[in-house]
């Protein structure tokens, strides 16, 4: 019964985070995910110590670590400079200065997103960024797409780019240097490919039609710059590295720097916390919580058991490339990338550098991919542009393609990961 009712509720949060949300309710896929977790309590399948034992402490550590060093930059002004240093470009008008402004775009948002919490940068300066484009008479949807496929690419080259890449870090003890060394020429390359995929779409439209809305950027809400707390940032980010390099853990350096962070004469530590994305870290714990369900009830290791017997267990490119695409594009990187933490609990290094980079890179490939994608597309609509599906597809999808094609040759000329499935894969 236990192993039922944990299949069963296993199955429906993973196909209500396929649909978005419940029909006719407005649960997203936190919410979604928080309904399941009472279920199984309500059943009796699980007990509030099972939640609690279930959840992994580091990775929530360090990823709410790494919202406070965010929330730092966000309200310091450092994030809305960098969106006025893109809008306030000059030469738009001439030729090649619309390609500057796209360039800035790809740059600043690979960039930061290497760094900084995708969810606190992107809702800080898209809206700048999307209505600074209008009013310089252009059309804002490419310049929206450029920025979410650049923050993407650019979050796939470290450990703390995103919460599949923490998550999957944190479960294996990965080396911060190791991984910028082993994912972050694909994610370089990545990013090249989102400038030139998005300019060739777009060079001979780029001008908006003259009825399209406009909103000023000034109406919207930003953030004064304060250097000494931009430099107090910049600092932190640097310290964070340094012990990266150390053998203190690093969820524990994260949260001595975020520590002295909320230590702070300018900026509330109210004002911080709240930027942190709650939702998001409900959504992992209930997600750790409803995977954890397949070890607690047996199934898990029957279904290692199997995949490894029938040589469908993703120990090579060429199963965990087709993997990433499709449960990325489905359910997230994030949930596939938990669920295949429960099933195979120790997979090679290997395993967890190529999934990183390839599920994060796949979700460029349609709107549902990634969580970047769906904030982008909520922060456009809140100025008035509205970036739709066929739209972000059109660039979208060769930006995947080619970038994982890169991605997957990189990883095996590195000999991370075999291009077959070798002969016998340990479970």
């Amino acid at each position: 019964m236990h192993a039922a009712v944990a299949l069963l509720v296993l199955a429906l949060t993973y196909i209500g985070m396929a649909a978005g949300r419940i029909a006719w309710l407005r649960v997203d896929r936190t919410g979604i995910a928080l309904l399941a977790v009472i279920g199984l309590l309500a059943s009796g399948a699980m007990t509030l110590d099972d939640f609690g034992s279930a959840v992994d402490m580091p990775t929530m550590a360090l990823l709410f670590a790494m919202m406070i060093i965010s929330a730092q930059f966000a309200e310091s002004g450092f994030i809305d400079l960098c969106a006025r240093t893109i809008i306030g470009a000059r030469g738009v008008e001439q030729r090649g200065g619309a390609a500057a402004l796209l360039a800035l775009t790809v740059a600043i948002g690979g960039g930061l997103s290497a760094v900084l919490a995708n969810d606190i940068l992107i809702i800080t300066i898209a809206p700048l960024l999307i209505a600074g484009a209008q009013r310089r008479g252009l059309d804002p949807r490419p310049f929206a797409i450029a920025l979410a496929a650049s923050a993407n690419a650019g979050s796939a080259a470290t450990l703390i780019g995103n919460p599949q890449n923490i998550l999957l870090g944190a479960i294996g003890r990965l080396g911060f240097w190791t991984f910028l060394l082993a994912c972050g020429v694909p994610a370089l390359f990545a990013l090249v490919v989102v400038f030139a995929v998005v300019w060739l779409q777009w060079h001979r439209r780029i001008r908006a039609d003259s009825d399209l809305p406009q909103t000023d950027p000034a109406a919207l809400p930003s953030h004064v710059l304060d250097r000494n707390q931009t430099i107090k940032g910049a600092a932190a980010v640097l310290a964070l590295l340094v012990l990266f390099a150390t053998p203190l853990p690093r969820e524990i350096g994260a949260l001595i720097i975020a520590a002295l962070l909320l230590a702070n004469r300018k900026i509330t530590s109210r004002t911080m916390i709240a930027a942190v994305d709650w939702p998001l870290l409900l959504l992992v714990s209930c997600l750790f919580a409803i995977t954890g369900e397949l070890n607690g009830s047996g199934i898990a290791s029957r279904v290692l058991a199997f995949l490894s017997d029938s040589g469908w267990l993703p120990g090579s490119l060429a199963l965990l490339l087709p993997f990433s695409i499709v449960t990325t594009n489905v359910v997230g990187s994030l949930p596939s990338a938990m669920l295949l933490i429960q099933i195979w609990p120790n997979p090679p290094p290997g395993v967890l550098y190529a999934l990183a980079l390839l599920a994060t890179l796949a979700g460029n490939l349609f709107l549902s991919g990634s969580l970047t994608n769906l904030l982008i597309v909520e922060q456009a609509e809140r100025v008035g542009s509205r970036l739709g599906f066929v739209d972000h597809a059109r660039a979208g999808v060769p930006i995947a393609l080619i970038s994982l094609a890169f991605a997957t040759f990189w990883l095996a000329i590195l000999h991370i990961l075999p291009l077959a499935q070798p002969a016998a894969i340990p479970p």
